[in-house]
């Protein structure tokens, strides 16, 4: 992609002192960014933060992400009880999301019981609507077929599909099903979006789902799309362009021109920094460092701004 960018991962490693300064408490779920003509702008929140009280007529919806619901081992031994919590979280906020959007991962083997137990505790989310999109957890061995039984009505292909709210555009993706790549849209998928598009106008924000991250975040591991930059492109022409990904179970946020991407933590496990370990291997961690690793994210948008409020809201 060209243009400059600013990349900021969830520690402090090889962070400026500035940097480190700014991001400050990014896991205690207090830092609120700003997204605002292509720069991220943090700050540590508080109880009077506008964004912190958003007025009633915002949008305000809910990520989740990498539920992995069926993982057994050391890194977390009860993965639907954190689940559970996130829910309990998200019920809990103080306000009814307009949605919650869960992006991937929902089970960790793609078995029809571990489809129906995440179907059943996403029905008990106090929120107007629920949305999701597959992780790669989710097509094991029937490449996304059991998924889309559970959870593929009202969408298109292999999953894929848009929807409006609030003077918002949402695209909800799939780059999953390519196991061999491990981060692909499709030329379907790809024509999709450019037809999609095509009839959104270049001042309406659009907000980009996916599991797999649309940057080349770390390829060696799969956390990278080889085709993203068909659809980067065609979202060059907005003036406010935010991508909300998982997959990576850490928080990292880069920024190119208009395009924001954010990297969302995940209610079960951690995954090492790019390049800290030999692969991305589920990270064991003592109980309390386990719990502020886990969370969820607020986002608020007022309808007329060019600007999306994004919130880190740990489980703990």
């Amino acid at each position: 992609m060209n243009g400059g960018s600013h990349e900021h991962g969830a520690d402090g490693a090889g962070m400026t002192r500035r940097q480190l300064i700014r991001h400050a408490g990014w896991f205690g779920g207090a830092v609120v960014l700003s997204v605002a003509a292509g720069e991220v702008i943090s700050h540590v929140a508080h109880d009077h933060d506008a964004t912190a009280t958003a007025d009633p007529g915002a949008l305000r919806f809910v990520q989740v992400s990498d539920s992995h619901i069926g993982f057994t081992g050391p890194a977390n031994t009860d993965v639907t009880a954190s689940f559970g919590h996130a829910v309990d979280r998200i019920n809990s906020l103080g306000f009814r999301p307009d949605f919650v959007m869960h992006t991937g991962d929902l089970t960790h083997l793609s078995t029809p019981a571990q489809f129906d137990q995440v179907k059943q505790m996403l029905s008990t989310v106090r929120a107007e609507r629920v949305f999701v999109v597959p992780g790669e957890h989710d097509s094991v061995g029937d490449g996304g077929r059991a998924y889309l039984r559970t959870f593929g009505a009202n969408t298109a292909g292999d999953g894929w599909y848009s929807f409006d709210t609030h003077g918002v555009h949402f695209l909800a993706l799939v780059n999953t099903l390519s196991l061999e790549k491990l981060g692909h849209l499709g030329t379907e998928q790809i024509d999709f979006v450019r037809r999609d598009l095509a009839a959104v106008k270049p001042d309406t924000p659009v907000v980009v789902f996916s599991h797999i991250p649309l940057f080349a975040m770390y390829p060696q591991w799969g956390w990278s799309t080889d085709d993203a930059l068909q659809v980067i492109n065609m979202l060059r022409r907005f003036s406010s362009v935010t991508c909300l990904n998982g997959h990576v179970h850490q928080l990292f946020t880069k920024t190119e021109g208009n395009i924001t991407f954010h990297s969302a933590t995940t209610t079960a496990y951690p995954l090492p920094a790019p390049g800290r370990a030999p692969a991305p291997t589920p990270q064991v961690l003592p109980a309390r460092q386990l719990e502020d690793a886990l969370g969820i994210r607020t986002v608020t948008y007022r309808e007329g701004d060019q600007a999306l409020a994004v919130k880190e809201e740990r489980l703990t």
